[in-house]
């Protein structure tokens, strides 16, 4: 925390001129792309806003109904939506973000999706899709694995799992940039369990995780691209 105050920080590759990290990290032109429904097309309950605030707690127990695809656009969209790009600097979306940097890629595990082959996704906020990283019939089991083997994580349809690209905003912020990619992060996650409500989904968030191990599952190198923060998403009886 000492190393992030303003008084001990030296100027930020911005201020030095230096260009900005992209938007979004390059996808595999190799690898399955899946286009998500129309935003403006999905059917969602109508919750209000008082009511899903006073509603909102963590669920660990999930149906075995799928999740559908509508459902996984929705949320994906409500946590990392794009709104609008200005050219190559920064992105508005719907969830607040320190100097617009969203500094966050929306990672996938896979369970129990209509439509979806168990495995690793990620979400390309720019395009609204996803793209497949692996297929892995194990993948929830490794992820709840890395989380202390906590079963509602292996149980659940999906796990949302942020991935911060340190250099997004450290190239505005430098050092203490890594403390508002925590914070972005919580501003990620209340969007999850609140958005969750409209699709009939419940929502449990997740600190505790191995970071090396959960590192290497996702092929992140975990310094310059490292987990934050997950969430267990499922469907609620």
């Amino acid at each position: 925390m000492d190393a992030t105050k303003f008084d001990e920080l030296g100027p930020s590759p911005q201020m030095l001129g230096r260009s900005p990290p992209p938007l979004e990290i390059a996808h595999d032109a190799s690898k399955s792309q899946i286009s998500l429904p129309d935003i403006g097309g999905l059917e969602t309950d109508s919750v209000d806003l008082k009511r899903a605030i006073e509603a909102r707690r963590s669920l660990r127990n999930f149906t075995d109904s799928p999740l559908s695809l509508q459902d996984l656009a929705w949320l994906l969209w409500a946590t990392q939506g794009v709104k609008k790009a200005v050219d190559d600097v920064a992105t508005f979306r719907t969830v607040p973000s320190a100097g617009a940097r969203h500094a966050f890629e929306t990672y996938l595990s896979i369970g129990n999706v209509e439509g979806l082959e168990q495995g690793l996704y990620r979400y390309l906020a720019l395009e609204h899709s996803i793209v497949e990283e692996q297929q892995d019939e194990n993948i929830m089991a490794k992820v709840a694995r890395a989380c202390l083997d906590q079963p509602f994580v292996r149980n659940c349809g999906a796990v949302f799992m942020w991935v911060a690209v340190s250099e997004r905003m450290a190239w505005r912020y430098g050092e203490r940039g890594y403390r508002y990619l925590h914070l972005d992060a919580g501003h990620v996650c209340q969007n999850l369990y609140l958005a969750s409500q409209a699709v009939n989904c419940g929502v449990c968030a997740v600190a505790a995780f191995k970071d090396d191990e959960l590192n290497c599952l996702l092929g992140l190198d975990g310094n310059k691209h490292f987990v934050v923060y997950l969430a267990a998403v499922g469907k609620r009886d």
